[in-house]
């Protein structure tokens, strides 16, 4: 991917969530052509902290401070619109991509590093 310049959150959000339905749409159709589990028939769910990205994905029109993102990012519009993607709203205590993207004080650092399984190693022993 060529890399992006985002004037605000709301649009890097927005840019992340598109990249992510585009992975996950190929995921699922390369698992329905393995044919080793049923088709996935339910919405793909994309799980977003930013309401305004939320927001751009589910709304079809441009926006004044919006016009400039590439379309080739409104991917996610086009599988929210057609019912293929539901993006939803995480809230940053149940956010577990947080402890990568933004400084957390240690309580929640730990929390999150446990919901996604890492240990100290003093705890394997």
């Amino acid at each position: 991917m060529n890399s992006v310049i985002s004037n605000s959150t709301t649009e890097s959000e927005y840019v992340a969530a598109s990249e992510a339905a585009k992975e996950a749409a190929w995921m699922k159709k390369f698992i329905d052509e393995l044919g080793v589990v049923p088709s996935i028939q339910d919405p793909l769910e994309i799980f977003c902290d930013n309401e305004g990205a939320i927001a751009l994905a589910k709304e079809p029109m441009s926006h004044q401070r919006t016009r400039h993102i590439h379309r080739r990012f409104n991917y996610i519009r086009d599988e929210v619109a057609s019912g293929d993607i539901c993006i939803r709203k995480v809230h940053t205590d149940h956010n577990l991509a947080d402890p990568f993207t933004k400084p957390l004080s240690q309580a929640k650092l730990e929390g999150h590093a446990r919901g996604i399984g890492l240990r100290y190693s003093s705890e394997w022993i």
